[in-house]
């Protein structure tokens, strides 16, 4: 995929509630003006990169990007998790994210058992492949110093903006 790595920031927006409270791996879900604005070759599946919430740390992340063939979601999502124990919610708040690389395509399972062990698998996966030099020195591209809050009209700035830093 050529446009990675992709760089996008916009508010954390409630989505279906199910990352917690059913998997127990919670996500922060982008609004449908950052979800419809991806380029054309970012395809479904499961990313990861770097996230960060606000002005805060930056940490290794798992994204989903598309429609939850478990749930038979009905609209595309993109659901961040962020790899790391926040002690509340963080709607309202601008994340800011960098997706490195790509694990594979989303797809179905038989049970939220395989669902959740499959995840667990991605977080792993994420967490190694994040600790290539590579992939390491985008954790402190400047991009995440820069402009980190928005506006609560604007929640998406675009790719070639971003990658002009």
């Amino acid at each position: 995929m050529k446009s990675l790595p992709y760089f996008c920031r916009g508010e954390v927006i409630r989505g279906f509630g199910r990352g917690s409270k059913e998997l127990g791996i919670p996500t922060a879900n982008f609004p449908d003006s950052v979800v419809d604005n991806l380029p054309a070759d970012i395809s479904t599946g499961i990313y990861y990169g770097w996230a960060c919430v606000g002005n805060g740390d930056i940490y290794k992340m798992v994204m989903s990007i598309g429609w939850n063939p478990y749930y038979k979601n009905t609209k595309k999502s993109m659901e961040t998790h962020v790899i790391h124990k926040f002690k509340e919610d963080f709607y309202g708040e601008i994340l800011s994210v960098v997706m490195v690389g790509y694990i594979r395509p989303e797809r179905t399972y038989d049970t939220l058992e395989d669902l959740i062990a499959a995840i667990n698998k991605d977080i792993e996966e994420a967490k190694v492949k994040l600790e290539l030099p590579d992939n390491l020195k985008l954790r402190n591209d400047n991009f995440f110093t820069s402009a980190p809050t928005l506006p609560t009209t604007t929640a998406v700035v675009s790719h070639t903006v971003i990658n002009g830093h």
